[in-house]
């Protein structure tokens, strides 16, 4: 997760927020933002919505640099056998097969310490 600073300017009796062109861009930003009040802060969203298509997804995360390692075990769930509208893509269909080589890794290490 990447964490911005951003400086409040005075906008009359009120404070404003400038946000960078690529994060409008990115979030599919328009005229008008939807915030959500929480706990931890305050969350943004497109009045809209967003959504990002599977590649997309998959450039993003990889382009991340964050440790998804913890989401290996759900290769067991059958995602390389999904059905895709279009080719898998090659993000995606790597992250698969190395994620598959590391839990048969994992599962050999744990065969051999059960003793029977």
């Amino acid at each position: 997760m990447t964490t911005l600073e951003l400086k409040l300017t005075r906008i009359g009796n009120s404070r404003g927020v400038r946000l960078p062109v690529g994060l409008l861009k990115r979030y599919g930003f328009g005229d008008m933002l939807k915030a959500e009040m929480r706990e931890e802060g305050v969350l943004l969203k497109a009045k809209g919505g967003i959504k990002l298509s599977w590649a997309e997804t998959a450039r993003e995360m990889a382009a991340s640099g964050e440790d998804w390692s913890e989401w290996d075990m759900t290769i067991a769930d059958g995602l390389e056998n999904a059905p895709w509208d279009g080719p898998v893509p090659s993000a995606v269909r790597n992250w698969a097969k190395q994620s598959a080589r590391r839990e048969r890794g994992v599962g050999k290490k744990l065969a051999r310490n059960v003793t029977p």
